[in-house]
């Protein structure tokens, strides 16, 4: 893996509720869980609505508190300071800034929901997070879900596949931290969300979506 990007994370006022690692590990696979049955109950509520969806904050805060609940005390939580990226070039706004920042995310999600493709709003809901860093723990696995929730919503489908686009990440960051940094220099250029802010990381959701369907297909086929 790059060095550059090895150990990226994130710095923010917190209050971790657990020290003991094996603990964190074993509460961090068992919040991954809960976070995965989650989106999917949200997909499904989505299809069983006929296709009815909207980006909501409370979503992004729903799947947060289950990312990193017991794990950290502003768990379903807007951080309530600063935080600083490890690695990154991307200083995120002032936390008093982060509610109105997150309410212009979904409402460019919302309003663009007919017109743009499924794989840019899920680009754009990855990328943006990230650059808000609304949370002072497990911006990376919100982003992830929620980014995962509206492509399968957008396309009216729980997608097939064991090997998942957020899986896909995890075990390849360093692509993906890539195409958030494209995404930061397109914004700060253009100072706008539009269908020009995020093009590496629709590339690489694209790619990664393709192959999960074709593992899928392979495994279906023997």
């Amino acid at each position: 893996m790059n060095e550059k990007y090895r150990v990226r994370h994130s710095e923010a006022e917190s209050a971790n509720v657990v020290t003991d690692s094996e603990e964190k590990a074993r509460l961090e696979a068992s919040n991954a869980l809960k976070q995965a049955e989650r989106v999917k109950e949200l997909i499904m509520q989505s299809i069983d609505r006929g296709g009815q969806f909207k980006l909501r904050p409370s979503v992004l805060l729903d799947l947060n508190r289950c990312a990193i609940q017991d794990l950290d005390a502003y768990a379903g939580s807007w951080r309530p300071g600063g935080v600083k990226i490890n690695k990154s070039n991307h200083s995120p706004p002032d936390g008093h800034l982060v509610p109105e920042l997150i309410e212009d995310l979904c409402d460019y999600i919302n309003t663009t929901w007919v017109t743009s493709s499924a794989v840019h709003l899920a680009s754009m809901v990855m990328w943006r997070i990230n650059w808000i860093h609304p949370f002072t723990e497990g911006n990376g696995r919100t982003s992830r879900a929620a980014s995962y929730l509206v492509l399968c919503a957008k396309e009216q489908l729980l997608l097939p596949g064991e090997y998942t686009i957020p899986e896909q990440i995890v075990e390849n960051r360093t692509p993906y931290y890539e195409a958030l940094e494209d995404g930061d220099r397109h914004f700060t250029e253009k100072n706008e969300l539009n269908n020009q802010t995020v093009p590496k990381m629709e590339q690489l959701l694209g790619g990664m979506l393709a192959k999960q369907l074709t593992e899928r297909y392979k495994k279906a086929i023997g």
